[in-house]
């Protein structure tokens, strides 16, 4: 799981230093602890191979047995379409292992309401993350594929190598996931 580690902590320092910046500009952060509106608005979260791989670990060998017995029914049960199968209670379930998109999924001003996708009705309001940081996080994937001397990287970084193996998240089979917590 180094890899996804050095992935999601390159992606934080970013996040974190692109909010610095706004913040300077007197911008206020909106996301907050027990807002998950984009959690359930938002149905084509992409995942990465890495990042799925992550998600299975967390869940299975981490995750607080008495968390995992409330998330199998819905993984069990997820349907596609439906908001984020780790949302449970309004909270992220697997927050320490959530996707780079979730990571980067910032909005100012105002918390969003029901329904709404920031991204599209107040495009300025969404932090747009930082190239390099964000290219780092990607870049910190490429062994996990394979890309390990610096040439294979540079020609998997020209060709968004990492980028082409997304999959929506809501729409892989979480069943399967569920069928391996046994609980």
């Amino acid at each position: 799981m180094g890899y996804a580690f050095n992935a999601y902590c390159r992606a934080d320092v970013g996040v974190a230093k692109g909010i610095q910046q706004e913040e300077r500009k007197g911008r206020k952060l909106a996301c907050a602890k027990g807002c998950s509106n984009c959690c359930k608005s938002h149905t084509t979260i992409p995942i990465f191979p890495l990042e799925l791989l992550g998600l299975y670990w967390y869940v299975t060998k981490i995750m607080a047995v008495e968390t995992r017995t409330r998330l199998k029914p819905q993984l069990a049960g997820h349907v596609v379409g439906q908001p984020c199968p780790f949302l449970l209670e309004g909270a992220c379930s697997v927050h320490p292992m959530r996707p780079l998109a979730c990571r980067h999924f910032n909005v100012f001003g105002k918390t969003c309401v029901e329904g709404e996708d920031a991204f599209y009705t107040r495009r300025e309001d969404v932090l747009t993350p930082l190239k390099a940081h964000q290219d780092a996080a990607y870049e910190a994937m490429l062994p996990f594929h394979g890309f390990v001397t610096p040439e294979q990287q540079q020609v998997a970084i020209q060709q968004s190598y990492v980028q082409q193996q997304a999959r929506v998240l809501q729409e892989v089979d979480w069943a399967h996931l569920a069928a391996r917590l046994g609980v």
